[in-house]
């Protein structure tokens, strides 16, 4: 079987649906191909309309599908933070054998009799939120495979979410004819890409993952996500007086809050920025009417967010992180002071996903790679025989001469000799 391990991910967000191809290997990975398809069936974050999802989540599979040259069949799932809930459940794992010693399945035993746990009819159990490992009285978060010990209890804090909303998104994918890999809280997959988890180990954080039309507000401390809540409001309110003024769509509105130079009303000139000839009018839109228009809905939504948090803020050495789609307007650094506490514009540096879009669909891959040194699953998105006939292709290529960029190189320098 090849190294080369190929995870899909695929996240419903608002009005869109991303899918991120990566490859991993020995804990680095190469970003293989991002796509983002508008959808209609997705209002914040209900699904309103399958077939419009299936369709997207298709078209979005085929077209990575036909750059890649192999098929993906399974992917991984993000999942709203709707309802979430968290439950913490002790372990006690019988290790019985005379040798003392853990091994995995020990391991896989604990985790497996944690995750049955039910906390009602409304929610179901998404992913592990953090887990640790108690060794004759010695916490470790390591696994602590072929340790030798007397008692051995795992610490697992394990994250729940609206299940209604749950079987709408896994019956997309599977009319979408994929496999679920495996599914994970989006809250909690940004935070593994962004660092977040590790972060709030030293200090209170809150994550705000700013889409279109909300924003999820995510509490995490001593690494492990605590608590969520939404706020109505996302990055489409800051331009909708815009939009509705102008007849635009939302895509031009959410490209016109890339043309705000400056935080401050006064800075942003009377440039244009924005032409369009309609039937019964011409549009002239400036960087000024821009923001006097979006700067103060900016800062209202950033007041909305600092009422919401001050008793996080409260606690002391708290931070902001605000990543999604509405972390690439670029006015939102000149205004990070007004937060009421330290504020980080994530910015991800990604080769192939250098956007706000694909922090969610990147941090799945992390999320995977930590439950499956668990789970111990085989399983790929990829289709394992078209996968391997693309790397042999490659690697013939390879032997037989060199790619077709060292090639044409090699034919202009030749060329330039003669």
């Amino acid at each position: 079987m090849s190294k080369k391990r190929v995870y899909a991910s695929i996240e419903i967000a608002d009005q869109e649906i991303r899918l991120v191809v990566l490859e991993i290997f020995e804990s680095r990975y190469n970003v293989l191909r991002v796509e983002s398809v508008a959808c209609s069936g997705v209002q914040n974050p209900t699904i309103v309309n399958e077939a419009n999802v299936v369709s997207a989540i298709r078209t979005a599979v085929t077209n990575a599908q036909a750059a890649l040259g192999y098929r993906i069949e399974r992917v991984l799932l993000a999942i709203p933070s709707v309802n979430v809930m968290r439950s913490n459940q002790k372990v006690h794992v019988q290790i019985e054998d005379g040798t003392k010693s853990i091994r995995l399945f020990h391991i896989q035993q604990g985790y497996n009799k944690a995750i049955q746990k039910k906390l009602g009819d409304d929610v179901e159990f998404v992913n592990a939120n953090r887990i640790s490992y108690i060794v004759n009285g010695q916490e470790t978060k390591k696994i602590p495979l072929s340790q030798t010990c007397e008692e051995f209890t795992m610490d697992i804090d394990l994250l729940y979410a609206n299940k209604e909303m749950i079987y709408a998104y896994a019956r997309c994918i599977e009319q979408a004819n994929l496999e679920i890999l495996d599914l994970c809280l989006d809250s909690y997959a940004i935070a593994q890409e962004t660092a977040v988890l590790v972060q709030s180990n030293d200090r209170p954080i809150i994550q705000l993952d700013l889409e279109k039309d909300h924003c999820t507000m995510g509490f995490f401390t001593n690494g492990r996500l605590i608590s969520c809540a939404n706020l109505e409001n996302g990055y489409n309110s800051f331009v909708e007086d815009i939009t509705k003024k102008y007849r635009l769509s939302d895509e031009v509105g959410y490209r016109l809050l890339q043309n705000i130079f400056s935080g401050n009303e006064d800075e942003n000139s009377d440039v244009i920025v924005y032409i369009e000839q309609k039937e019964d009018m011409r549009v002239e839109i400036t960087a000024k009417e821009l923001a006097n228009v979006c700067l103060p809905k900016i800062r209202q939504w950033i007041a909305n967010v600092n009422e919401a948090c001050t008793p996080i803020v409260r606690q002391g050495n708290a931070k902001y992180v605000i990543t999604g789609k509405g972390s690439n307007i670029s006015v939102l650094k000149d205004m990070d002071k007004a937060f009421n506490a330290e504020a980080l514009i994530y910015e991800e540096q990604s080769i192939g996903a250098r956007d706000g879009s694909y922090v969610c669909g990147l941090g799945m891959a992390y999320a995977w790679q930590d439950i499956n040194r668990i789970r111990h699953s085989d399983k790929i998105s990829a289709n394992n025989n078209e996968l391997e006939a693309s790397i042999d292709s490659i690697n013939q290529q390879s032997k037989n001469g060199e790619g077709g960029f060292t090639k044409k190189l090699k034919s202009v320098i030749l060329s330039e000799n003669d």
